[in-house]
C-alpha cells in the first residue's frame, strides 16, 4: 500500500492519536485482538493476521490508530483503533476499495478516532484514483449510522438480509446479520461539503425509518429478544421496498431522545470521469 500521510490528532478527551499504516506482524496481531476486545468474537469469526498480511501485499488498507500521549511511542502496544480495506470490483462498478472492518478500542469511543480512521482510508483512496469505497454495517446501530451518512457523507442504496449468517459477536444479539451497504463516493460534492463542515445541497426526504433507542437494550435481553427482532424486519422490509422503488439513503438524524432516523429520497450517482 502506498504510505498514507501521517495524520495526528487530540481527542476531546486530551489524547493525542497518530494514524498511519500498520507496519509488522505484531501491529497486525493487535488488530486481531482489537477485534476480541469489541465484538467478542470466536475464533471462527476473527479474521486471522494472515488475512490482514495479504490485503497489505493486494492493495488494500490496515490503518492504525495510537495513543501517543506523553510521548508513547506507536507500537501494537500503544494501537487502539484500526480500519481495514479492500480492493473490489463488481461488474456495474469501477474499481473500488471495500472497507471490510473499522474498530476502535471500547475505552476509546466517542473520540472521533472512527471519523479519523475513515478520513484517512479517503485520503490514501484518492490518491492512488479511487473515488468509491463501500463497507457494511448493521441498521439497528444508530450511532454507526450517524457516523456513515450524517458525518462522512455515505449513501445507501443496497440491503442484504443475514448477510454474514450467525455471528458471534455480542454487539448482534443473536439476531440475523441484517446489513445495509454504505456507499462513500469520495470526492462527490455532497461528501466534499460534509468532510469540509458544511451543509450540503438539501434533497427532498419522501420516506423515513426509524430505529427506537431501546433497540441496544431489546438486542442485548433475552426477554425483550423478540422486541428487537420485531424491529429488524419491519425495517427490514420498509428498506427492501424503498430500494426497490429507486430510493435512497440520504440523511440520518437522531432526537433528543436518542431514536434514530434513516432519511429516504433520490440520489444520482457521480458521472464518471472521461479519459483522453
Amino acid at each position: 500500500m502506498p504510505t498514507t500521510n501521517r495524520t495526528t490528532f487530540t481527542t476531546p478527551q486530551g489524547r493525542q492519536i497518530l494514524i498511519r499504516p500498520c507496519s509488522g506482524f505484531e501491529e497486525l496481531d493487535a488488530c486481531v485482538q482489537l477485534q476480541i476486545d469489541v465484538w467478542g468474537y470466536s475464533d471462527g469469526d476473527v479474521i486471522p493476521r494472515r488475512v490482514f498480511t495479504v490485503t497489505q501485499k493486494i492493495g488494500g488498507q490496515v490503518l492504525g490508530a495510537f495513543d501517543i500521549t506523553g510521548g508513547i511511542p506507536a507500537t501494537s502496544e500503544s494501537l487502539v483503533g484500526f480500519a481495514m480495506s479492500l480492493p473490489a470490483l463488481r461488474k456495474e462498478l469501477e474499481p473500488y476499495l471495500h472497507s471490510h472492518m473499522l474498530a476502535v478500542s471500547p475505552d476509546y469511543r466517542n473520540s472521533g478516532i472512527g471519523r479519523k480512521l475513515k478520513l484517512a482510508q479517503r485520503q490514501d483512496a484518492m490518491a492512488r484514483g479511487f473515488r468509491l469505497m463501500e463497507w457494511t454495517f448493521d441498521p439497528l446501530e444508530i450511532k454507526n449510522a450517524y457516523l456513515n451518512i450524517h458525518r462522512l457523507g455515505a449513501i445507501v442504496r443496497r440491503y442484504t438480509p443475514n448477510f454474514y449468517g450467525v455471528s458471534s459477536s455480542r454487539l448482534q444479539g443473536g439476531l440475523p446479520t441484517d446489513r445495509l451497504h454504505a456507499e462513500w463516493w469520495m470526492n462527490s460534492d455532497r461528501v466534499r461539503a460534509i468532510v469540509d463542515g458544511n451543509t450540503p445541497q438539501p434533497a427532498r426526504v419522501e420516506q423515513t425509518i426509524t430505529v427506537p433507542r431501546e433497540i441496544y437494550q431489546w438486542k442485548s435481553s433475552a426477554e425483550d429478544h423478540a422486541r428487537a427482532l420485531e424491529v429488524q424486519t419491519r425495517n427490514r422490509q420498509l428498506f427492501l421496498d424503498a430500494f426497490a422503488k429507486g430510493l435512497a439513503v440520504i440523511g440520518f438524524k437522531t432526537d433528543s431522545h436518542g431514536n434514530g432516523t434513516y432519511e429516504l429520497g433520490a440520489w444520482h450517482e457521480p458521472p464518471a470521469p472521461q479519459h483522453e
